[in-house]
């Protein structure tokens, strides 16, 4: 175990495990953002194996075991219900897993005979650990939710060793499509706004509601233009059609995800570059597939 670098809050027992809560009373975090994502992984807590590979293999098409392998120490970082923790678990020697809602105690419950993983409440401001302590640092779909992105990201790529790697996904601002779809994307950013404003169990029926009439139909357009055009570069640039072959429970996550954040921000492939290299990493490189942006940097240089 990775020892940490302050004491806890508090320690929680949870599910037989002991969970360690580091608190912070910064204003870098957006509280009713961690409050949704709290409420959002416990409701979606338990995924398939199929569902964690399938997806799993696609944020980490670029990492290869020059970059991850058995002897990594690795810290998830916005690790929502650990399912990437999962995923990579088999593959690396020790994960720090932490998030700073009550999804930790979600990603608790689904790693608890994940013997390689340790579960911590925290958040980017106030990560309980030195600098250059992990050999591998990931954060998937996160650090977009935090008002000072740039920030949280340097935070978090300080924790990275001198020759460590990071490999993170941030929203994009649709630069790769046309403009239709970034209409259609403008008019679902107003629903957003209404959605996520709603009480926890309105927000989660029109959610779904939003799943099964909304993605569901575009969805079943993309597949039957699949079968017509098989041609990849074709059929994926239809709304929603990344999630051809998902299943239903990924739909319903992420169309509350999506619906009911209250933030999120959104940035081009050519601004996550320059974020990243203002955090210290080099040799940065994108995957061409989606989910984008996702992409993967080396921390050659120490943060100032």
């Amino acid at each position: 175990m990775i020892q940490y670098n302050q004491k806890e809050s508090r320690v929680v027992n949870f599910n037989n495990k002991k969970v360690s809560c580091f608190y912070s009373s910064s204003a870098k975090i957006d509280k009713k953002t961690v409050q949704s994502f709290g409420e959002e992984w416990q409701k979606f807590s338990s995924f398939s194996e199929a569902e964690i590979k399938n997806i799993g293999d696609e944020y980490f098409d670029i990492v290869d075991e020059s970059i991850l392998n058995s002897n990594s120490i690795v810290l998830d970082m916005g690790c929502g219900s650990g399912r990437w923790s999962k995923y990579l678990a088999p593959n690396v020697k020790f994960i720090e897993a932490i998030d700073p809602s009550d999804a930790i105690f979600s990603a608790t419950k689904l790693l608890s005979n994940v013997n390689n993983i340790r579960t911590t409440q925290a958040s980017s401001d106030n990560i309980p650990f030195n600098d250059e302590t992990f050999d591998f640092v990931f954060s998937l779909g996160v650090l977009h939710h935090i008002p000072e992105t740039q920030t949280a990201l340097i935070d978090t790529v300080k924790k990275v060793k001198k020759g460590g790697y990071l490999l993170i996904y941030l929203y994009y601002n649709l630069d790769n499509r046309g403009v239709l779809y970034k209409a259609l994307f403008k008019l679902s950013s107003v629903i957003r706004f209404i959605v996520a404003a709603l009480p926890k169990w309105a927000k989660q029926i029109v959610c779904d509601f939003i799943a099964i009439t909304v993605y569901m139909p575009l969805i079943l357009v993309s597949r039957s233009v699949q079968k017509m055009i098989p041609n990849k570069s074709t059929y994926q640039k239809l709304p929603l059609a990344y999630y051809v072959g998902k299943s239903f429970n990924i739909i319903r996550n992420d169309a509350l995800d999506r619906f009911g954040t209250p933030l999120e921000q959104r940035f081009s492939k050519k601004k996550i570059k320059e974020m990243m290299e203002k955090a210290g990493l080099r040799d940065i490189n994108f995957s061409n597939n989606s989910p984008y942006w996702h992409a993967i940097g080396k921390r050659t240089d120490l943060v100032k």
